[in-house]
């Protein structure tokens, strides 16, 4: 399947050139579509203002986020206009509690969401439910491009965080046109187990499976020797100098991972290669 349908959710001027560049450059190599949903965010949580709240103050803050999503699609026609590649813009307005519905409506038809960094400095609370509306309510796979990182069609050397969860092989299936066009795919397992049917050949099945689709294959076994998950694929990534990581994301439940932490929420927050996710 390739990828058709474009989407990047923007709630930011400073944070969107990675992903249009991104959006831009997959719609030409593609020939696809890149929808932009330039979405205002009022901040103000539900239930926020007591006594001495007025109309007035409510009216701001939604004045405040039409003008941001305004401002975000003069800043997404600037950069698409004279790009060569089919694309089109919408502008919404959303409470930060009513992301999801906005999102997912948009993300369920489309074949890849692509989304700036979610966590760092000077980003908003807004930029982790939208990427979680994307997944879960939109079930749709997410191209997460961290600040600064090279945009890609053709990775060179992909990396795939291989656990033989239900997650891990939705996104490697949903990550098969890059896959495909690799010069090279790692595997990456770590500490696999002692017991059950794959403990002499860990990740032999889904390298047979990649080969059979084209893919040219190695299987990594690491070991544990850092205290996260992440850790160790993230050292393993700059030590092979992959162009991207694929990941099933939120094995466990994403309140867990927001209290505790957990691979996705560390690898979202310490990439500095993008990482193609999906639940």
């Amino acid at each position: 399947m390739a990828y058709k349908s474009l989407l990047t959710v923007l709630t930011d001027c400073n944070l969107a050139e990675a992903p249009l560049e991104q959006g831009a450059l997959l719609a030409r190599e593609l020939d696809a579509h890149l929808d932009v949903f330039c979405l205002g965010v009022d901040r103000s949580q539900i239930g926020y203002y007591y006594a001495g709240a007025n109309a007035m103050v409510l009216q701001e803050t939604l004045t405040h986020a039409q003008d941001e999503a305004v401002a975000i699609e003069e800043q997404a026609k600037r950069t698409l206009t004279g790009s060569g590649v089919r694309w089109s813009t919408d502008t919404g307005v959303a409470q930060i509690a009513d992301l999801s519905r906005h999102v997912a409506a948009r993300a369920r038809f489309a074949d890849l969401v692509i989304h700036p960094k979610p966590y760092g400095d000077n980003r908003g609370a807004e930029l982790e439910p939208t990427l979680e509306a994307a997944l879960f309510e939109g079930q749709a796979p997410v191209l997460m491009m961290p600040d600064g990182a090279a945009s890609i069609t053709h990775p060179r050397t992909v990396s795939v965080g291989w656990n033989e969860s239900a997650e891990a092989l939705v996104a490697v299936r949903a990550a098969l046109p890059f896959l495909q066009t690799a010069d090279l795919v790692r595997v990456v397992v770590i500490d696999p187990p002692t017991h059950g049917p794959n403990r002499s050949d860990p990740g032999g099945q889904l390298s047979q499976m990649l080969s059979r689709q084209g893919v040219r294959v190695e299987v990594d076994v690491l070991s544990k020797t850092m205290p996260r998950i992440s850790d160790v694929l993230m050292r393993h990534a700059r030590d092979t100098h992959v162009d991207m990581i694929v990941m099933g994301a939120y094995g466990h439940s994403r309140f867990r991972e927001a209290i505790l932490g957990g691979a996705t929420r560390n690898m979202l927050e310490q990439s500095e290669v993008p990482v193609f996710l999906a639940h």
